[in-house]
């Protein structure tokens, strides 16, 4: 297709000012796929347009346990709760409204309401501690909370912490008139969308990084919009029969990618389950439900070969697997068991979602895949020259979607001279496929969770026992890593087991119970540098 070059200018981020961007491209060059309506909104243009021009207005699209809607009643259900936003709480474009719930069609219809009313998204994990909600707060300043009644305490402590005047609108309490859902019921189905600019940001997904301080990324509707014309089109190659079903949460992009935006370009359908998987009830819900197409991280498939190899999955078609390395043992364990070979690939938060995969055809053993049409990626060197094929080096992209970091000067870490840097290692074969090294930082992903060592340093270092630690990532075969820490404990305090429960359950009250160091080593000291910095390179590689 003929070259089209689309700019990103900077004014266009002003409702989220003050705005630190650093060295953002000047240009990027896109076939015409990528080429948007400069007023595009995400939604309307994925729901609105499905249900009018696209002719999907009878196909299901959100499925549950107990209630199906199709396009047709989820666009309904939009306007009502996007009404609600509006006319009850005043939400006006660039607001950003927090949302807190696990995966469900509540969630997936609030977060659409949202984006479609002009406000900003801030998808947030259920299990995130009230700490990690609080800085989340600070950094995003929402002016409205839509939060799953289950979850509200954390919330409630996060907000009275922050300071900040947040409005708080709860579902899933049955028999209220405070309930979101009857809220939504006395709304007209009808709702038009305020004036927008295709460069409005439409979401904040927040990733910690390596520093433990969270990094908000925006996205704006052109961007989501070119993801959905990216590696679904190119690789997954879905259509509008296909079931979708997985584990990333809605609150990572992988999962919002996955497991909602894409689905809808397409006219599929995706099943919400009313509680969370685990490896044995998904492999009945595809069975049950008849699903075609699946998400999750390969400790996942690992465990869920093992129900699968039995009994046939007749009509799943097509494996996905993202966050975390996928070992060749995983690939060879999950086509043993199903005969599906699995989709890779790498992606970013920061990029939204996948911008190196191949489709499995193409697939090639040890290797991701090759750089999805639309984007460019090179291996370069530190400064940023490209190396010769099959050296390693630091991975470097540009594309339809990149960086944009909410004032937040690790930007010029991430982007430079218009490329970014997602802080990998890799190297590049003759052929284009790009082999998957190491983590160019301290990032330990662990069963596809990002976790960043120092914010669990950190929470360790609140306990009155804790002297100094340092925590990496160790190599796992079950989980891919695991996060381990080295402790010094304070004078007369036991280093036992009993003290390594102690610590793990003080990490696990105060972060996301995923981040917690399921292996904890008393040392008498840790290795530092002459100005005291630590070393965790040499704790890496002793672990």
């Amino acid at each position: 297709m003929e070259a089209k070059v689309t700019h990103f200018e900077s004014n266009s981020f002003a409702t989220l000012s003050p705005v630190v961007l650093g060295e953002l491209p000047n240009y990027v060059y896109i076939s015409e796929e990528y080429v948007f309506d400069d007023d595009a909104n995400v939604i309307r243009h994925l729901l609105d347009d499905a249900v009018g021009s696209k002719g999907f207005r009878n196909n299901v699209l959100l499925r549950g346990d107990h209630v199906s809607f199709t396009y047709g009643e989820t666009l309904e259900r939009v306007n009502r709760i996007a009404n609600v936003l509006v006319n009850s709480y005043d939400l006006v474009p660039g607001n950003r409204v927090l949302l807190r719930g696990g995966n469900s069609i509540g969630i997936a219809l609030s977060w659409l309401a949202v984006v479609k009313a002009g406000g900003i998204a801030v998808a947030t994990m259920p299990l995130l501690r009230a700490k990690e909600l609080s800085e989340i707060i600070e950094k995003a300043k929402p002016t409205i909370a839509i939060c799953d009644d289950a979850l509200r305490d954390e919330l409630d402590q996060a907000i009275f912490a922050s300071g900040e005047a947040i409005e708080v609108i709860v579902y899933n309490r049955p028999n209220s008139a405070e309930d979101l859902g009857a809220r939504a019921e006395k709304m007209s189905v009808d709702f038009t969308s305020p004036e927008s600019s295709a460069d409005d940001v439409a979401m904040l997904a927040f990733t910690s990084g390596t520093t433990g301080k969270p990094k908000a990324a925006m996205h704006t509707h052109r961007d989501l919009l070119c993801a959905c014309a990216a590696w679904p089109a190119h690789v997954l190659k879905a259509t509008s029969d296909d079931i979708v079903i997985g584990s990333p949460p809605l609150a990572f992009t992988f999962g919002l990618g996955g497991l909602l935006l894409f689905p809808m370009s397409v006219g599929a359908s995706v099943y919400f389950p009313s509680k969370p998987y685990t490896p044995e009830t998904m492999v009945q819900t595809i069975r049950s439900v008849g699903a075609t197409i699946t998400y999750t991280a390969p400790t996942f498939y690992r465990q869920m070969a093992a129900f699968a190899k039995d009994v046939p999955l007749q009509t799943l078609r097509k494996s996905v697997s993202a966050g975390e390395g996928l070992p060749d043992a995983t690939r060879t364990l999950w086509r043993e068991a199903t005969s599906i070979e699995m989709i890779d690939g790498i992606g970013a938060t920061e990029m939204f979602h996948i911008f190196i995969s191949s489709p499995p055809e193409e697939v090639r053993r040890g290797a991701i895949g090759r750089v999805v049409p639309g984007y460019i990626a090179k291996v370069v060197d530190e400064e940023g020259n490209e190396v010769p094929r099959g050296t390693v080096g630091k991975l470097a992209v540009i594309g339809p979607t990149g960086c944009k970091y909410l004032d937040d000067p690790r930007q010029a870490n991430y982007v430079k001279n218009g490329w970014n840097y997602p802080g990998d290692a890799f190297l590049q074969d003759e052929d284009g496929y790009f082999f998957y090294q190491a983590r160019a930082d301290d990032m330990i992903i662990t069963a596809g969770y990002n976790v960043g060592g120092p914010e669990v340093e950190d929470a360790l270092m609140k306990h009155p026992a804790v002297a100094e630690c340092g925590v990496v990532g160790k190599p796992d075969e079950e989980r891919g890593m695991i996060v381990k820490a080295f402790v010094v404990l304070k004078p007369s305090y036991a280093n036992d087991t009993g003290m390594v429960k102690t610590l793990q359950d003080h990490v696990k009250a105060m972060l996301a119970p995923y981040k917690y160091p399921r292996e904890i080593e008393f040392r008498a000291k840790l290795p530092r540098t002459e100005t005291g910095k630590l070393q965790r390179f040499k704790l890496r590689a002793e672990a």
